[in-house]
């Protein structure tokens, strides 16, 4: 089985950051965050979104968001999200369990952008002791069916919440795509997002993701929160070190670029090539694609790994690993079944 496209997790670490993590590797330096490679990539993202925020390192996507909700919400309090968004479908209930009991209220949208008039819908319903009110936004940047957010799309969603008091956190696993895409960091601070997830994994980094706190109010205990939760590395610099390799190299950037052209090139083909058709505009690096259940076991059988999605459409990830030879394979498999 070929999991080329299966996600832009399986593929391994950017060479930047393995040797970035071999020099985290040298020498004997201050343990648990203190050390100069952790305190450098930090820096590196604090310079992208341009702004003087705290920064940790953790190991998952999953507890990075659950716990970065868990700042922002009571366990009587519940966080509003597109109803597809990674917090609500894959995370195994992780943000009630660090914020033990925080809920979750799904909102619609489509192609993965929460709906600016669903939210304000939501955020007019009246209290009641019944049921958990909002108390804070989650969205993903890029979404989950690979489009991206603009400045303005952003402000509709954030400036309604912001004016209750609510926080704001922004999901990143796929920053570098959505930054790619056009995305400027620097409006993320601006818009008043007050946690950011920044993503390492699916950029090429290990299994690593940063925190950024953009309200240094929440730093508070921060660091006690995520030694509870099992989220401080001793030998953070090995955490940091591929990351650092990939910022300080601009492969963070580069590999995300790359992602998105090649989910062009074969969205394009799929389009020209094929009778099937595409469930989602193609604006970072994943491609959607309407086939029937029949063509979509066809494919899997042909060796290539690719995976239904919840709105029933197959769902084809690109990386900073694919290359346009391998594109050009997976087209002429999915020609052959079309």
């Amino acid at each position: 089985m070929r999991y080329d496209f299966g996600s832009d997790n399986t593929a391994g670490m950017v060479p930047s950051a393995v040797e970035g993590l071999i020099r985290a590797n040298s020498g004997h330096v201050p343990a648990y965050g203190r050390d100069e490679i952790t305190e450098r990539a930090a820096d590196q993202i604090r310079q992208r979104v341009d702004a003087d925020a705290e920064v940790r390192f953790v190991f998952s996507g999953t507890a990075a968001n659950a716990i970065a909700l868990s700042m922002l919400a009571f366990p009587f309090e519940a966080v509003l999200a597109h109803n597809a968004a990674h917090v609500c479908t894959d995370e195994t209930g992780a943000p009630g369990f660090f914020g033990q009991g925080v809920g979750l209220i799904g909102l619609p949208g489509f192609s993965g952008r929460i709906d600016p008039l669903a939210l304000r819908a939501q955020l007019a319903e009246p209290e009641v002791a019944h049921r958990q009110p909002p108390a804070a936004l989650s969205v993903t940047q890029a979404t989950e069916y690979g489009t991206v957010y603009t400045e303005e799309e952003l402000r509709q969603l954030i400036e309604p919440v912001k004016a209750l008091g609510y926080g704001v956190h922004m999901d990143g696993a796929r920053l570098a795509n959505a930054a790619a895409a056009g995305f400027d960091l620097k409006d993320i601070p601006r818009l008043g997002v007050d946690i950011l997830v920044f993503g390492g994994a699916k950029a090429g980094a290990n299994c690593a993701e940063a925190v950024v706190l953009f309200d240094k109010s929440l730093a508070r205990r921060f660091d006690n929160r995520l030694k509870q939760a099992g989220q401080v590395a001793s030998k953070a610099r090995l955490l940091a070190g591929p990351m650092l390799g990939l910022l300080e190299s601009g492969d963070w950037e580069s590999g995300g670029a790359h992602a998105n052209l090649m989910a062009r090139r074969l969205a394009d083909g799929i389009v020209t090539r094929s009778r099937f058709v595409l469930a989602h505009p193609v604006e970072s690096n994943a491609v959607f694609v309407r086939m029937s259940n029949d063509a979509h076991a066809r494919l899997n059988a042909a060796g290539w790994a690719c995976y239904q999605f919840d709105d029933g459409s197959v769902r084809f990830v690109c990386s900073w690993a694919t290359t346009e030879e391998v594109v050009d394979e997976l087209l002429e498999a999915i020609s052959a079944i079309s």
